[in-house]
């Protein structure tokens, strides 16, 4: 049993999944922490700053509505830590697995279609390969 787990989510369907595996290794007494990160874009010659900025935030938005979804995955009784960080994806899983002192990482194998498919399954390679702490992939369909 494990008595920190950090579960980073982009709010693709299988959080239904991944909720039951980690419900399955947390100590009774132990922390959830649900990630989503916002990525951040910066202006340059070619977009606004207001441009970017609404993107900016809507992406944020996103990662609150899909920590959101993923805790409502978790019974009431257990201890569940909501949170959204900006940056760059699989650093920043890693950074807050750090700072948090987790110790375990459950991720999906697979999350968003599309780009969105390709872009996560880099990141959870990144994670696999640069994590401090255990890793668990999630195999989905």
């Amino acid at each position: 049993m494990y008595k920190k787990i950090l579960l980073p989510t982009d709010g693709s369907t299988y959080a239904t999944q991944e909720a039951k595996r980690v419900t399955n290794l947390i100590d009774d007494d132990g922390e959830i922490i649900i990630l989503s990160v916002a990525g951040k874009l910066t202006s340059s010659a070619f977009q606004s700053r207001k441009k970017v900025r609404k993107v900016n935030e809507r992406m944020k938005r996103e990662a609150e509505e899909a920590v959101k979804n993923m805790v409502a995955e978790f019974d009431d009784d257990l201890n569940v830590t909501p949170m959204v960080r900006t940056g760059l994806a699989a650093e920043t899983i890693n950074k807050v697995a750090s700072e948090e002192g987790v110790d375990l990482i459950v991720i999906s194998s697979s999350g968003k279609s599309g780009l969105h498919r390709f872009i996560l399954g880099s990141v959870t390679e990144k994670v696999l390969n640069t994590a401090d702490v255990d890793v668990l992939l999630v195999h989905n369909d």
